[in-house]
C-alpha cells in the first residue's frame, strides 16, 4: 500500500491540554491549516484527563511571588527562575481568561457561585482549581470539543510519530548534514491502513506527555511511553534533567485493580496517612510537613514505612478527619473506584502505595518552547523549561501545559510566515519492503515488562551507583534486541511504543548514573 503525503503549517503530536491549547491558539489564525495526531484512538485519552486534583489559579490571598517561592521550594530551588516568573505571572491569568471564560471549563463553584480554591501539599495558600476529583476531565473534554469546531484544525486520531522528519538526517540532499538541525515534519503511522505516511509541516510542536508507562507502577496512561522524548533524542535535541521522575506518594493498592491515584487533594482535605498498625507517621519523617510534605518527601516516607513495617503498602485514613458529606462532594470518583473494589473511603483507610507519576525533566524548551532543533517545539511533559526543578509542585503540570502551549502558538504566529517548508520532493518515503510480519505481541509485552521491572527495581524511589550500573548495562543488551526486532519487523504502535521506551528507559537511567547529589525526587543511597 503507498504511502501518503500530508502537508500543513503546523504539526502538533499529541491533544492533551498542552498540545490541545498549542492548536486552538494558532487556529484563531484563519490563513494556517494545524494537524493534530494522537496515537490513541480517542482524542480526549491523555495524561491530561485523568489529572484529579487541580489546576493553579490565582487564589484570593495569593501572589506571583507567593507561588514562585512554593515552586522554587517543591523543586529543591533547582527551577529555572526565568520559567518560574512566567509561570506565576502568566499562569493564573490565562486560567481565567482562557479556560474559565473562554471555555467554560465547569471548575468548583463556593457558595455566592464564586470559584472555589483549595489547598494542596506544599501550597502556602487555597489557590487551586479543581471540577471535584476530575479536573483534567473536564478540561480535556472542553478542549477537545473547541478544537473540533475549528474549521482549519484536522485531529487526527490512532496515527503514531514514528520519527521526526530532519534535512539532515531523512534528505535526499546529503550535503544537508552540513546544516543546523531542523525539523520539517514526520513519518507517521496510520493504524487503520497499517503504512507510515509523510507529514511536512513549516513547524513541528511535540506535546506527547510523560514516560510514566516505562515503570512497573505508575498513574500514567498506557501510552505515555517516553515517545516524544525518544524521537527528539534520536534527532539530536538536547535532553535535560531526566534523573528527575516524580513519584506519586498514594496510588491505590489492590490486586486485581488498575493503578489508580488518589489524589494528594485527599491530604489536603485533611486525610492522613497511617501505617499497618493504624498510627499516623508522617511527622517523624517530615515534621515541618507532615501529611502536606512535597511529594517526592511522602513517597520516601511511605517507602521506609513500609519497610520498617514489613508491609506491603501503607493506608490513607480520610474516615476519621473528613465528613462523609465532604467525602462525596470533593472526591466522588475515588469513592466509585474504591467501592468497586471493597474499599469504602467513608468509612476504612485506603491501601495505597507509591507509583511513578510525573516526569520533570525532558526535551530543553526555552521561554517559547522552542527546542535546540529549529522549527521544532516541545510543550507540556515531554519538555524541560525547568519551571519544576528537581520536583513538580502539585497541580503546576496542567499550568504549564497551559501555558508554554499558548507561548508556543505565540512564537510559531510571529516567526511561521518566515519559514520555508520542506517539500514532498526533499525527503523519501518511509521504506518497509521486504519486512516480516507485523510483531508477535507477546514478545512485545515481555520486552515491556523487563523495562518495567528493571526502571522499577534499580532506577526508582531510591537509587544506587550498582543499582544504576546493573540497569544501565540491561538496558543496553536489551535495546540491541529490540532494535534488531524493529528492524527486520513491519510496524505497529506497540512496536513504535517498545523502541522508545527502551531508549526513554536508557535516558532516565544514565541521568540518574551521572549525577550522585540527591535532590527533589532524584534519591541516591550512596
Amino acid at each position: 500500500m503507498s504511502a501518503d503525503v500530508h502537508e500543513s503549517d503546523v504539526l502538533i503530536i499529541g491533544c492533551g491540554i498542552a498540545g490541545a491549547v498549542t492548536a486552538l491558539r494558532l487556529a484563531e489564525d484563519p490563513t494556517l491549516s494545524i494537524t493534530v495526531i494522537t496515537s490513541a484512538a480517542d482524542p480526549l485519552e491523555s495524561n491530561t484527563f485523568y489529572a484529579q486534583g487541580g489546576i493553579i489559579g490565582g487564589g484570593v490571598h495569593d501572589s506571583p511571588a507567593l507561588l514562585a517561592q512554593d515552586l522554587i521550594a517543591a523543586g529543591d530551588g533547582l527551577n529555572n527562575r526565568r520559567a518560574v516568573r512566567i509561570l506565576a505571572t502568566e499562569g493564573p491569568r490565562l486560567v481565567e481568561e482562557f479556560l474559565v471564560k473562554r471555555l467554560g471549563v465547569p471548575f468548583a463553584r463556593s457558595h455566592g457561585d464564586q470559584l472555589e480554591y483549595i489547598r494542596e501539599a506544599a501550597h502556602s495558600t487555597e489557590r487551586i482549581l479543581h471540577a471535584a476529583d476530575a479536573t483534567g476531565q473536564a478540561i480535556q473534554t472542553k478542549l477537545i470539543e473547541a478544537l473540533r469546531a475549528c474549521p482549519n484544525v484536522r485531529i487526527l486520531p490512532s496515527h503514531t510519530a514514528v520519527d521526526l522528519l530532519t534535512p539532515s538526517h531523512h534528505a535526499y540532499n546529503r550535503l544537508r548534514v552540513y546544516e543546523p538541525l531542523s525539523c520539517g515534519g514526520a513519518y507517521v503511522l496510520n493504524q487503520a491502513q497499517n503504512r507510515v505516511d509523510t507529514f511536512l509541516a513549516k513547524a513541528t510542536v511535540l506535546a506527547t506527555g510523560g514516560l510514566g508507562r516505562i515503570f512497573l507502577h505508575t498513574t500514567n496512561p498506557p501510552l505515555a511511553r517516553g515517545d516524544g522524548l525518544a524521537m527528539a533524542a534520536r534527532a539530536g535535541a538536547r535532553i535535560i534533567n531526566a534523573e528527575y521522575v516524580q513519584f506519586h506518594p498514594t496510588v491505590f493498592f489492590h490486586l486485581n485493580a488498575a493503578q489508580f491515584l488518589i489524589s494528594e487533594a485527599v491530604r489536603g482535605a485533611g486525610a492522613r496517612l497511617i501505617n499497618n498498625r493504624g498510627e499516623p507517621f508522617m511527622e517523624k519523617y517530615a515534621p515541618q510537613w507532615k501529611d502536606l510534605a512535597p511529594r517526592d518527601v511522602v513517597a520516601r516516607s511511605i517507602h521506609q514505612e513500609m519497610l520498617a513495617t514489613g508491609a506491603n503498602c501503607v493506608y490513607l485514613d480520610l474516615a476519621s478527619y473528613i465528613n462523609r458529606a465532604k467525602i462525596l462532594r470533593r472526591f466522588p470518583n475515588i469513592y466509585e473506584t474504591c467501592l468497586k473494589y471493597g474499599v469504602d473511603i467513608t468509612k476504612e483507610p485506603v491501601p495505597v502505595v507509591p507509583a511513578a507519576h510525573y516526569f520533570c525533566g525532558g526535551v530543553w524548551a526555552d521561554s517559547f518552547g522552542r527546542t535546540t532543533i529549529r522549527n521544532l517545539y516541545a510543550v507540556g511533559e515531554v519538555s524541560c523549561t525547568g519551571v519544576h526543578g528537581a520536583n513538580r509542585l502539585g497541580s503546576a503540570s496542567l499550568l504549564e501545559g497551559l501555558v508554554w502551549g499558548w507561548r508556543a502558538a505565540e512564537h510559531i504566529l510571529r516567526t511561521l510566515p518566515k519559514r520555508a517548508p520542506l517539500g514532498p520532493a526533499d525527503l523519501p518515503p518511509w521504506r518497509d519492503v521486504g519486512l516480516e510480519d507485523f510483531a508477535d505481541p507477546a514478545l512485545i509485552q515481555q520486552d515491556l515488562s523487563t523495562i518495567q521491572h528493571i526502571m522499577w527495581n534499580y532506577v526508582g524511589l531510591i537509587r544506587s551507583t550498582k543499582r544504576l550500573e546493573r540497569a544501565i548495562n540491561d538496558l543496553y543488551d536489551l535495546q540491541d534486541d529490540i532494535t534488531r526486532f524493529y528492524r527486520t519487523t513491519r510496524l505497529n504502535d506497540a512496536l513504535v511504543g517498545l523502541r522508545n521506551a527502551v531508549q526513554a528507559a536508557l535516558i532516565v537511567a544514565e541521568a540518574a548514573w551521572r549525577n550522585r547529589e540527591s535532590s527533589g525526587c532524584h534519591f541516591r543511597l550512596d
